[in-house]
């Protein structure tokens, strides 16, 4: 085989050579290939000669409508847009920014012409984009100037050249940007801000910035978590009492063991004073789930991140308690049973990504059927179920067999169907409970996988999967996966029409757990 000549360029040159590449119009992916380098390394260039991570360094997006086509509020929990969107200026270039359905989507559903939203990472310009299209004031600030300068240029367009869509909207504005940090917005002053909808860097995943002093992008979890701390106070005392605040972020992933930064973030949040409102997934379509990472994900036994998290948080009122699990509820009690598995189901190839999509009626076999086919094999595994029982006496009491590579714990007693209350603390109690129980019985190695969904009690919502996530902090248990669940067809069963106060719980989670 000849050698590639353009293996051999190193430093100045190669970094030249890519730029070039770049400059015209090529791949990352053949960039890659011809000149033996990695995704990072492209980035980590690009990056450093201009200032910014971007993924294509000429614009040639050219405006073919202010407007998407054929759009409607969303009005469940699951989001899930299959083209980004490519309406006025928005594009993919700016990389790690989100669809721009997303703040259209908020704005929408918690603002009011005229009102002003805050974008604090402003990255090229999404938010503010829709804020204009959507006639509402927008304040967007980042900490590098070059963003800001992107997000000056894809602002620069006028909504009177095209047709555009809604009457009702008599006045528009335009965005003010600055150069700024998100941890001080003392520019601003204290209940002057309607609505929030913001997307922070995730902890060390893509670096937005050439080493630039005080970009979070740098920093490891712990000490992200530690400034977004700063970053949730100030929103917090610029919010006005009774309205939203929502934050995209997304986990990570380290040594084939997910990293709940989302579940972490939330908790900064509540600290900081906020209520949880909603905990929106936003689904991603861009995982490949055949060939090459179809083989790795069941090789090493780890699944594709194909899910981010939209929190929806809220300042609460002065009448309004601001911590979560302070609803009470007078609950049947709640009985531990054991579980045969019954299914005729045969699945050739199991799920490779962390969402799992299935039919309403084949959801719970097809459901059984992964679980048990990749965290065991043969029959070495139990199934437990939590249920509601009118007698609390009733409950069984577990008696695992030894050295089992799976316990499969299922959560009825959540079911919507279920048509019992369920006292969230008292649920969680029980599942502490268990989970001590089961560590004698499971093997080094071994799994315990948790049936769990998000509860709404009034206005607030009980995020349960957090919640155990939060509680299962013990040094037998190690957080494997974080999958979430939907039904294929639960979308048909609501009407889209963006009326309703809340949206629609259409998820649930399995939790994963390694034991150590």
């Amino acid at each position: 085989m000849r050698e590639n000549r353009y293996n051999n360029l190193t430093g100045e040159k190669l970094e030249e050579a890519i730029l070039r590449e770049k400059e015209v119009g090529t791949s990352d992916l053949e960039i890659g290939k011809k000149y033996g380098v990695t995704y990072r390394y492209i980035e980590k260039v690009v990056t450093k000669n201009k200032g910014i991570n971007v993924s294509e360094i000429k614009n040639r997006h050219k405006i073919k409508s202010l407007f998407p086509k054929n759009f409607t509020l969303e009005t469940t929990s699951v989001w899930s847009f299959k083209q980004r969107g490519d309406w006025a200026t928005h594009n993919g270039t700016y990389r790690g920014n989100y669809s721009p359905y997303i703040p259209r989507n908020i704005i929408l559903r918690y603002s009011e012409l005229g009102e002003t939203v805050l974008d604090c990472f402003c990255g090229g310009g999404t938010t503010t984009i829709e804020a204009k299209l959507l006639g509402r004031k927008c304040l967007a600030c980042d900490i590098n100037e070059e963003a800001i300068a992107l997000a000056e240029k894809n602002l620069n367009f006028e909504i009177s050249t095209l047709p555009f869509p809604d009457n009702e909207i008599k006045e528009f504005f335009e965005p003010e940007l600055r150069v700024g940090d998100a941890r001080n917005l003392s520019w601003l002053g204290a209940n002057s801000i309607d609505l929030i909808c913001t997307h922070p860097p995730y902890a060390n995943i893509i670096q937005y910035t050439d080493n630039k002093e005080g970009d979070l992008s740098f920093l490891d979890v712990e000490e992200f978590l530690n400034e977004m701390a700063a970053v949730a106070a100030e929103n917090f005392r610029v919010l006005k009492p009774g309205r939203q605040c929502a934050v995209l972020i997304g986990d990570m992933r380290r040594k084939k063991h997910v990293i709940p930064l989302a579940f972490k973030l939330i908790n900064v949040y509540l600290e900081a004073g906020f209520r949880l409102r909603e905990l929106i997934i936003k689904r991603q379509h861009n995982c490949k789930t055949t060939g090459f990472w179809y083989e790795s994900s069941i090789k090493n036994n780890f699944l594709l991140l194909a899910h981010e998290y939209l929190p929806v948080f809220e300042k609460p009122t002065e009448n309004q308690a601001g911590r979560i699990l302070k609803v009470q509820e007078e609950a049947t009690g709640l009985a531990i049973s054991q579980e045969r598995l019954e299914s005729t189901i045969k699945i050739n190839k199991l799920e490779t990504t962390t969402v799992w999509l299935f039919p309403g009626d084949k959801k719970e076999e097809l459901t059984d059927k992964n679980i048990i086919k990749r965290y065991s094999s043969g029959d070495n595994f139990e199934i437990i179920k939590i249920d509601s029982s009118d007698n609390e006496s009733q409950a069984i009491k577990l008696k695992a067999k030894k050295d089992l590579e799976l316990v499969w714990v299922k959560s009825p007693v959540l079911s919507p169907s279920n048509g019992k209350r369920v006292n969230p603390q008292d649920y969680l109690e029980r599942l502490q409970s268990l989970s001590y129980e089961i560590q004698p019985g499971v093997r080094l190695g071994g799994y315990l996988a948790i049936e769990t969904r998000d509860l709404r009690k009034r206005e607030q919502l009980i995020p349960m999967a957090k919640l155990i996530v939060d509680l299962l902090q013990d040094e037998a248990w190690w957080l494997k996966e974080i999958i979430v669940e939907i039904e294929a067809d639960g979308q048909k069963k609501f009407v889209q029409g963006g009326n309703q106060d809340f949206l629609d719980i259409m998820h649930s989670y399995i939790l994963v757990y390694e034991r150590k």
